[in-house]
Parts: C-alpha cells; structure tokens; sequence
C-alpha cells in the first residue's frame, strides 16, 4: 500500500535449440520485465534477430502508415479474429494498392485546388480593377503598373516625378492601376511610395483569356468540378476505411506481436549455444513464471531467482536466504556462484486496492514513485477527498460531482480520464458528507432544517451568527497542516533511516522538531506575553474555548511552550549541522502550516459565491434575534416568502433589512430570467469548485506534502507480452 509490490530478479538460462519455444512461453505469460544485456559477460554477445523479424518489421510500418492514410483508430475495430499469414500478405497487398491509388488521387485533386486558389488570387486585383491584361502590355512611350499601396502616397510620387508629363491613377477595392506617360521606371519614381506592384499573369494566350473576370470565372467553375471529384474520392476512402479498418487493427496486433518477439533475442546475452535473460517479476509471480516455462519447455531450461529487491536505497538489496548476493567486487552473485548481469533500478508496481488506484493518475501527474520510495497515492487518496469535501461542503454539488465522476468512468475508454472519475467520485461523496454536516443544499439550509431540526453541527461562517466559525476553520486548518506535513516528514525520516539514525534525524527530525516545537510556542500562553493570539489561547475568543468549538482549550501551559522553543532550536542545529544549505529555509515550518489556511479561504469563497447567487434568484431578509442576552443577526433565504418592508415581523422575529427582495419574488418575467440566474449561477460555483478548491487542494499535495519526502522518477513495469484486443490464437 505505502510500498510498491517486492520484486525479484530472474534469470532464464537454454539451449539456443528451446531459445524460440522459451520466447513464445514467457511472451504468453507476459510477466517477465526484461533488461537489456549490458554486455560486460566475457564470451557474451547480443542476439541475433528471429529470421522474419525484419520482414514483420517493414510490413508493421506499411500497416501503420496505411492507418494514419486513413484516419483508423480504435473505435474502428471489429470482432477478435484470427489472421494467417499468407491470408495476411495478400489483403494488405490489396489494401495498399487501393488506399495508395485513392490517397494519390486525393493529393492531385488537392494540389489541383491549390493551384486554382493561387491562379485566382493572382488575377484578382485586374478583375477588381476591370482592366483587360492586353492594355497593360506593347507600349513603347507608356509605363504600366498594377500593385496595392496607399492612393495618395502613389499620386503624390508620380506628380513630383520631373519626367512625368501625363498620368492616370485607377484605384478599386484597395488595387491601383497605374499608366504614366512618357515610359519611365516604375520603381524610380515611386521611390517611397507605399506600393506593392504585381506581375501581370499570363492567362492562357487567347483573346477571351485576356479578360481576368472570364478567366475567374472558368477558375471557380473548374473548382467547384475539382471539390466535387474531391468528395468523391474522400466518400471512397471513408468506404475503404471501413472496409478495412478491422483488418489493418488486427494486422497491426498480429505482427507487433511478431516483431516483439522476433528482437527479444537482442536483449539476451548469448553464445554460439546458449543463451541468458534476465529481468524483474513482482515475487509474488515467480511460482508462476517457473510454473508457466515448466510447463511448455519442462527442464530444457533454468530459471533462476537472483534476487529480490529490498527498498533500501542505499547499499546492495538484502536478498532472502537461499536467494543470490554479493561478491567481495560488489558484484550480484546468482545461487549458483555465477555472476548475474546487471538488472538497474527494479521497475515499479504500485500495490494499491482497486478503490485507491484511481488516484495513482494524481501522483504520476509528478512522476511514478521510485521503487525504494513510499507510494504517496494512499495518503493521497484519504486527504485530498477530505480537503476537496470540507472546502466546497454541500449535498447538491457532491451529487453532482459524484455523477461527472460517473460520467467519466463509464464513457470514456482512457485509463487517465477513467482514474479522474473515480477521483471525482470521491471528491463528491466528502463534499456531501460535509453538506449534510454543514445542512447545505445548493447553499440553501433547508437541509439542515430537515436533517438537524435547524442546528446543524458545524456551520461554514459566512452568517453573522455563525461568524466564529470563519475564525475556528482557519485555525483548524493550521491544525491539519501540521498534520498533513508531520506525515511527510516522518515517511522521510523512514526513508533516512536506511542512511543511518543520526542522518534521519539530522535531514527529518530536524524539521518535525522545529514545526511542533514552534506551534507548541505558538500555542502556549508563553513569553513575550501576548504573542499568541487571543483566538488561540484565549478564554473569552479562544477558538477551542467556545467559539465556536467547545473543548475547553486556552492555550498549551506556559513550560511548554518553553520547551517548544527549545526543542526548535535544538532541530535548527541539528538542521544546519546536517543540511546547511537547508538552514536558510527553517521559517517553512511557520509559512508551510499558513499555507493550509486556503482550505479555510477557499470555503468561505465559494459559500459567498452559492449565497449571491442565491440572495439574486431567492432574496435576502435580515431579522434580529436574542441569544443569551446579546442581539445577533440572522439571515434568511425567501424560500417561502419575502417580507414588503422593515420594521414588521415575519415568522416571528422583526425584520431589520431587506438584503434582496429576489428575482423569485419581482413577477412572472423576473422569476424565468431568476431561473436562468439560479442555474448559471450554481453550474458556475460548480466548475469553479474543480478550478479552485480542486487545485488548491492539490497544490497542498504537490508542494507542501509531496515536497518533503517525495521525488519520483520510477520505472514502469513492462513485461514482456501483448494484451491482444483485435485478434485471436484460437
């Protein structure tokens, strides 16, 4: 759970004679991750591919390009079917002539478009100016030009030409036509003049050709003759797609699987007549690896277990008695006395129970967890819930969220958004846990008039009656802040301990010393006097003293908060001493917990943002009401009804102020455009719950849990094998 699955190290040692028949057992159990032959054996080369791979290999990438031709993906595929090999080659045969033949039709047609396109936009600005191409040619005292530029910038340089006696300036649609008399540079003379000039195109030669309006128009009807013939060719290859998709799936199935274990032999270490491989299995497994190759290959081969890896980081991993360990090179040494090959980090298999795997996604989102790590996705899967529930807090919106998170699992085949729908159905069965607690239902308290006769237990703050509350969470959240990060620190200091006792406490105690040695100052009534807040230790504001939270607490004794802030010196020198660059950084104890705060922060956002919404489409009264001989405010939906005025008394209690009067409650037309309200409104608190109590919860995660204990960077675990979907053995 908090450790990936123990794996162990295994070699497979044969005959070259069974190599093939070892291959086709161990790809049919796809259990063994193998590792690459590192080449350090004396007498030891790579192997040699399986005759045929490379020809599977070339078909494979046929196949593949013939996919991408046609756009075929997974939700093509048909029926699992069995594909031989000759039955193979002949229909990709014929499936690569009829797509090449329709996919080299399709790019003439729209290179043809291309073509037609530029030859349009081309003649364009004459068509635009209406002048034949014939005027603009053959003249001995005549310049011509036509080109797109500022009108009055051209005139200006034309007139100011000294050579110039006559000219003509046509302008249309941003175009200029330009005739000068006598025949001068064009260029000279519109030497800073905002002006593009163009080539006159050549239209064909005829007479009618010279007409850029009848050459448009015979463009636009040949394009419209080419996008047909188009349609028509992509209405074939859609067909064609169809036709073939399931075939080209399978195939592609069928010859990876080829090609997979034609080049297994390059990762094996081999002689003339033998060969080794070697890779990692989860030890759980074994008996079903030596099983399985017994019982296709029987003794023909030696499988052997080398080692099985500890989660100590440091030093050689503490194998089992009868398992392989080390030479005095340092060398892993097999049960046999011969030396195993180098097998690298082991790769990871996160054991989590199917409820917690979902939020395996969240954690790699940083990185796979390293095999001699702790696996964070539990802790993960209890807190971030947790944090997601207490910040948006309320019935309606966990319903809703726990149906997205439905929505997600059971229509979509992608494993990373299948995994946020299970996250999301967490998240949404806390937040209605504690919207039954808080009596909230879309922001409405009529829950907790049905559930709680009216007194719900816990209350989110946001009415002046309940305004303790506000405080109360904020210091609740410092409390689970201190938590949350104690857990980070102390799966660290674990971690050290494989470093040694004194490391662990130098690198980790040293801070658990400083964070609970600091806030047991904080929370103590200790000197300077005064320095904890009244909210904290005090008996009249004291959050745990009454307000709200009665508990009876006002502050940790005076000693020990002495003791705190010894203790967090102490773990500042042993902090320096271990780390001294880590030593710039002790105030995170202080600012790490403050951090937590935004739990607090971010539900008295989005209770507000429910309330407006609510206030708009409901309406808002204020009335006064006497508790224990002080006047408290009290603030009311219009759910059932909504006072005229102040001053009367309504359902027994005066009303003061009228907040909102409420769209419900201002006619017919007011309450269907209160309704639009209501719903964009709480679809809006809705999306802005993911955005914001979504990412600040994992941002808790990520920086300030994650942060102390947690790299990442692990390996897969990739056995050796193929999950068939598309084709068949049988």
């Amino acid at each position: 759970m908090l450790r990936p699955k123990r794996m162990s190290r295994v070699s497979v040692t044969g005959s070259k004679r069974v190599m093939d028949d070892t291959i086709e057992a161990v790809h049919d159990l796809n259990l063994l991750h193998v590792t690459e032959y590192d080449g350090t054996w004396d007498g030891f080369e790579p192997g040699d591919p399986v005759d045929g791979a490379e020809d599977a290999a070339q078909k494979l990438v046929t196949i593949r390009a013939l996919q991408s031709t046609l756009d075929v993906t997974e939700e093509d595929a048909g029926r699992q079917r069995i594909i031989e090999d000759e039955a193979l080659d002949a229909e990709l045969e014929e499936t690569r002539q009829r797509v090449n033949e329709l996919d080299d039709e399709r790019s003439e047609l729209e290179d043809e478009l291309r073509d037609i396109d530029e030859k349009i936009e081309t003649a364009r600005p004459f068509a635009e100016l209406g002048i034949d191409l014939d005027l603009l040619s053959g003249y001995d005292s005549l310049a011509t030009a036509v080109g797109e530029g500022d009108t009055d910038a051209v005139r200006d340089a034309v007139e100011s030409t000294e050579a110039v006696e006559a000219y003509e300036l046509i302008e249309e649609s941003g175009y200029v036509a330009l005739f000068i008399y006598p025949s001068v540079d064009i260029e000279d003379a519109l030497v800073g003049a905002a002006f593009t000039r163009y080539e006159v195109p050549d239209l064909g030669g005829s007479d009618e050709a010279t007409s850029p309006e009848s050459y448009i128009d015979d463009l636009e009807h040949r394009r419209q003759q080419v996008e047909l013939e188009l349609e028509t060719v992509e209405s074939e290859l859609e067909d064609l797609k169809h036709e073939v998709a399931s075939f080209l799936l399978a195939a592609e199935e069928k010859l990876s699987i080829e090609v997979q274990k034609g080049e297994a032999p390059l990762t094996f270490a081999t002689t003339e007549n033998a060969f080794v491989a070697e890779g990692w299995i989860p030890t759980e497994r074994y008996a079903d690896l030596l099983e399985g190759l017994q019982s296709t290959v029987a003794d023909h081969v030696e499988v052997e277990e080398l080692e099985r890896a500890d989660y100590d980081e440091h030093g050689h991993p503490h194998d089992r008695e009868g398992v392989g360990g080390s030479d005095s090179s340092g060398e892993t040494v097999a049960a046999d006395g011969g030396t195993a090959m180098s097998g690298g980090e082991p790769p990871v298999v996160q054991d989590n129970s199917d409820v917690v795997k979902p939020f395996e996604t969240l954690v790699e989102v940083i990185n796979r967890p390293k095999y001699t790590e702790i696996d964070p996705t539990f802790v993960l899967f209890l807190t971030f819930p947790l944090f997601f529930g207490f910040m948006i807090g309320d019935l309606g919106y966990g319903l809703l969220y726990i149906g997205l998170g439905y929505l997600l699992m059971s229509r979509f085949e992608s494993d990373a958004i299948r995994s946020l729908g299970g996250v999301g159905i967490f998240a949404g069965i806390f937040t209605a846990i504690f919207g039954v607690l808080y009596g909230e239902f879309f922001g409405l308290h009529q829950l907790g008039e049905i559930v709680w006769d009216g007194s719900p237990p816990i209350h989110k703050g946001l009415t002046p009656e309940h305004a303790d509350y506000a405080i109360g969470w904020l210091v609740v959240s410092l409390l689970v802040g201190v938590a949350h990060l104690a857990v980070g620190w102390i799966f660290d200091f674990y971690e050290n301990l494989s470093h040694g006792l004194g490391d662990a406490v130098m690198e980790s105690g040293s801070w658990l010393m400083m964070m609970f040695g600091l806030w047991a100052w904080i929370f103590a009534d200790a000197p300077p006097a005064g320095a904890a807040p009244d909210l904290l230790v005090g008996a009249e504001e004291g959050v745990f003293a009454g307000h709200p939270f009665a508990l009876g607490f006002t502050g940790l004794p005076e000693i020990v908060g002495f003791a705190g802030l010894a203790i967090f010196f102490v773990g500042l020198v042993l902090l320096i001493v271990g780390e001294p660059i880590e030593g710039v950084e002790f105030l995170n104890v202080l600012v790490n917990v403050l951090s937590y705060t935004r739990l607090a922060a971010v539900l008295l956002a989005k209770a507000g943002m429910a309330f407006v919404v609510n206030l708009l489409f409901f309406g808002v009264y204020v009335t006064e009401e006497h508790e224990g001989g002080e006047t408290v405010e009290a603030w009311h939906y219009g759910v059932g009804g909504m006072p005229k005025e102040t001053g009367v008394m309504y359902h027994g209690h005066e009303v003061v102020e009228i907040m909102s009067p409420g769209l419900l409650h201002g006619g017919i037309a007011a309450a269907l455009g209160g309704i639009l309200v209501l719903v964009i409104g709480h679809l809006l608190v809705l999306a802005l719950g993911i955005t914001s109590a979504g990412l600040q919860g994992v941002r808790l995660e990520y920086v300030e849990f994650f942060g102390k204990f947690y790299e990442g960077g692990g390996k897969s675990y990739s056995p050796f094998g193929y999950e068939r979907n598309y084709t068949t053995e049988d």
